[in-house]
């Protein structure tokens, strides 16, 4: 290749991958955000649209990889014609596609995301290998790796940037508009990139050297991004269903999936070094921690799930670096990477949900990570010990004995109990200090770390699924239990989703629904507030408790979205329904769609109550949800939202919708007598007409909702962020 006139320009291409890699992940969740009213909120959502980010990846990937056999200069033309086809599908408008059958969202949600975003995702994603190459063409450029790492750097900066930034101060338009301009300059960027490499000889890159890649390395190339990639939707899935469900929960794992490529690619190895030493460590700790306290809903175990995920990922990433070939390989080795990303993307997102009851993927992965950690240093400890091979040998099966038994002791001993003793914290310490000696070996410390998955809680979880006890559908993971004093409960994750009492033949309201909650008191004194014949729709089935509230006479409809809830309600596991109101029309599908198929003013009564646990379903609280709710209403009706919540505020929000459609509107949080079947609860009334209020107001304490706040929330324009209870979090 002959030489090139002027400098390398590391700027110049360092802010093009950095400008596309800004783009490709702020439009991940303007997208996605685009897609909420269709879609709900639902963690599986986040995860299909993920797993198509991975396959268009892959996709961009491979065609930089097509074109390598090109001259430089008629790539950066091929690229640059393939950007401009891509900007006709700009401004990003979300596809017209039909609503999905029932149990095909797994497949309906990639496939909307493909068709909103396919062309330009596609043509942005190939930016990394392609730039990198174009860089490593000058002479004097030097290792083009660590321009990956920049890359991830303005993933991560775009991944921020849209919650904390795009989403706060502008509606989807806007922030549509917004990209498009970006994808604009990109495209001049690159016009650059291309201009400065004019001086080529006209040969390809890939030709200039090669080298032989034997199948174990380029195994490794597949596996090592793979476990990370299902790692990050795992811990995802996770948090979200057995830990808690805090919003925005998704963006802590990808942020943290990014800067560990940031850190594993960085030229100066030091931190990354750091990071390798600490993997073995992490897995076995975090990874024990992270099972023992999955279902208790508290922010050790989040925090472990957290420390793994980015420890591992940043390890195998600068393991895989360690691997990477010369620049001739450049583009087949991100090739692998993106394949890898997919591979994992692939088993969490679709495979996972189809064959597991619960989230057992998340250990699986962390069994994966513990046979492709560097172990070290931590190979030396056994030697601390014994020096003899066979003496080793018995050391290694003895210590795994040890650590099954002393693991699984600890974990019954501490059941039930809502903190460790310090005598526990000893115990566990001494456990994790004896399975670190068995990275001697690498299947003695695989093993080691699948004696504590399975002591410290996994055997629990495996006998849950044995026994039938949980099922799982692509809303979430639903467990019934059974305590002591008789109540069926019926979870979903961590969450509570409905209480029956004495196993299940009670008739009686409980959970947020009790006698004295706001939906208890207005369904009771129906026949008053809105005439002996009611019509009553509820958004959201659960376990059918508020059909008990049913009387001679009134028409009951309830819409649900799961068909594993629904079954619960129908199979006896709970018979609220078939004993208060076996004739029921039950409506399946999303609610706010459904709805919009009835005739006008088909309801006197409407409740919504279909949040899970903690997320906030956006779609259900825009002004457009809510003209679907009135126009559902009868002209006398009432409108019952459950607004419950731990982490943000609901209410300024509800009042600021109320406002803006000239609702009248009140408020009951009711607080009944500690009982474990009853508990807190807000809800908000509001209708068109006043009387309806003004008799329900005298069942309670109801009062005025608090000053608005915000804008109003619409399908173009909505963010939870000003509304935290940022104190909740802690």
């Amino acid at each position: 290749m002959a030489d090139m006139a002027g400098p390398p320009r590391r700027w110049l291409f360092t802010a093009t991958i950095l400008a596309g890699s800004f783009l490709l992940f702020l439009v991940q969740p303007m997208v996605a955000r685009m897609a909420l009213p269709r879609l709900g909120g639902a963690p599986n959502v986040w995860n299909s649209a993920m797993l198509v980010y991975q396959a268009l990846l892959l996709a961009g990937y491979a065609y930089a990889h097509a074109i390598g056999r090109f001259a430089l200069r008629t790539q950066g033309i091929i690229h640059l014609v393939v950007l401009v086809l891509a900007s006709l599908t700009l401004p990003l408008a979300l596809a017209p596609v039909a609503e999905p059958q029932s149990g095909y969202e797994v497949l309906w949600v990639p496939w909307l995301f493909l068709l909103t975003v396919g062309p330009a995702f596609f043509a942005v994603s190939a930016q990394a290998p392609l730039i990198q190459r174009w860089f490593a063409a000058h002479p004097q450029a030097g290792n083009p790796y660590p321009l990956y790492a920049a890359s991830n750097l303005g993933s991560f900066a775009g991944l921020l940037a849209y919650p904390l930034l795009a989403e706060p101060l502008l509606n989807l338009g806007a922030q549509s508009m917004g990209w498009a301009v970006g994808y604009a300059l990109l495209v001049l960027l690159v016009g650059w990139t291309v201009l400065s490499r004019r001086d080529d000889a006209q040969r390809p890159v890939e030709a200039a050297e090669d080298e032989q890649i034997g199948w174990r390395r380029k195994a490794l190339w597949l596996l090592l991004p793979a476990v990370p990639s299902g790692l990050m939707l795992s811990t995802t899935t996770f948090l979200t269903t057995d830990i808690m469900a805090i919003p925005l929960l998704w963006v802590i794992p990808l942020g943290l999936y990014l800067l560990s490529y940031s850190i594993g690619f960085a030229e100066k190895r030091g931190v990354a070094q750091v990071f390798l030493f600490l993997a073995p460590l992490v897995v076995l700790v975090d990874g024990g921690i992270a099972i023992f306290a999955a279902g208790r809903a508290d922010l050790l175990a989040a925090g472990a799930s957290i420390i793994l995920l980015f420890v591992v990922a940043t390890a195998l990433h600068a393991r895989l670096y360690d691997l990477r070939p010369k620049a001739a390989r450049l583009s087949q080795f991100y090739l692998y990477l993106s394949a890898g990303g997919a591979l994992g993307g692939v088993f969490t997102a679709l495979v996972a949900p189809a064959v597991f009851d619960w989230t057992w993927e998340h250990p699986l992965l962390i069994l994966a990570a513990a046979a492709l950690v560097p172990l070290g240093a931590w190979r030396g400890l056994l030697r601390l010990i014994t020096k003899d091979s066979q003496s080793a040998r018995a050391v290694l099966i003895v210590g795994l004995f040890l650590i099954f038994n002393a693991a699984l002791l600890l974990y019954v001993r501490v059941q039930g109990e809502t903190a460790l003793e310090w005598i526990d914290w000893l115990a566990l310490l001494v456990i994790l200090c004896l399975a670190m000696v068995m990275a001697a070996r690498r299947v003695s410390f695989v093993l080691a770390c699948a004696a504590l998955l399975l002591a410290l809680g996994g055997l629990t979880n495996l006998m849950a699924s044995l026994n039938g006890e949980r099922e799982r559908s692509y809303f979430g993971t639903y467990s019934v239990t059974q305590r002591a004093d008789g109540d069926r409960i019926l979870m979903h994750g961590t969450t509570i989703h409905g209480i029956q009492r004495d196993s299940g033949r009670s008739t009686e309201p409980t959970a947020y629904y009790g006698r004295t909650s706001g939906v208890g008191l207005a369904l009771a004194n129906a026949a008053r507030i809105v005439g002996p014949e009611a019509r009553i729709g509820t958004v959201g089935l659960g376990v059918g408790t508020l059909a008990c509230y049913r009387r001679p006479g009134q028409q009951w409809t309830f819409f649900e979205i799961d068909p594993i809830v629904m079954d619960f309600s129908q199979s006896g596991a709970f018979t609220f329904l078939s004993q208060c109101a076996p004739d029921a029309n039950i409506v399946f599908g999303d609610a706010r769609l459904r709805l919009q198929d009835l005739p006008p003013a088909s309801f006197d009564i409407l409740v919504v109550d279909a949040f899970s646990s903690d997320a906030i379903p956006l779609h259900l609280l825009t002004a457009e949800a809510m003209a679907i709710y009135e126009r559902a209403l009868s002209p006398g009706g009432v409108l019952l939202l459950h607004t419950s919540n731990r982490y943000v505020r609901l209410e300024p929000v509800v009042a600021r919708l109320a406002q803006a459609r000239g609702l009248n509107a009140m408020v009951w949080q009711d607080d009944p007598a500690r009982r474990n079947d009853l508990y807190s609860s807000t809800w908000i009334a509001l209708a068109p007409d006043r009387a309806p209020l003004d008799a329900l107001s005298t069942t309670a304490d109801w009062r005025l909702l608090v000053e608005p706040e915000g804008p109003v929330w619409t399908d173009d324009y909505a963010s939870v962020l000003p509304y935290f209870v940022w104190e909740n979090f802690l």
